[in-house]
């Protein structure tokens, strides 16, 4: 069983192992979501195009907040890839 040990700032590295398994490249993402007494890793693949269409642009007559819709893409794709939905 692959170890990791916790460093005074809070990092870690993610053994070579799991890497592997999860098929993690080098400046990838991961999604680490808490379970009860552990956490789940999970690779944080996809991007913006994924879920066109799926957020509500406000009236029109207003300029679009791109840095908010940015954070909603942001949320709703770490959301699919912790929950697989």
């Amino acid at each position: 069983m692959p170890v990791s040990t916790l460093t005074s700032k809070g990092q870690m590295t993610i053994p070579k192992e799991v890497r592997n398994a999860l098929n993690l490249k080098p400046s990838e993402k991961v999604i680490i979501v808490a379970e009860g007494d552990h956490a789940v890793i999970r690779p944080l693949r996809g991007n913006t195009l994924d879920i066109g269409g799926s957020i509500r642009i406000p009236d029109k007559e207003k300029p679009v907040n791109f840095l908010k819709v940015r954070e909603v893409v942001k949320k709703r794709i770490a959301k699919k890839a912790a929950t697989g939905k």
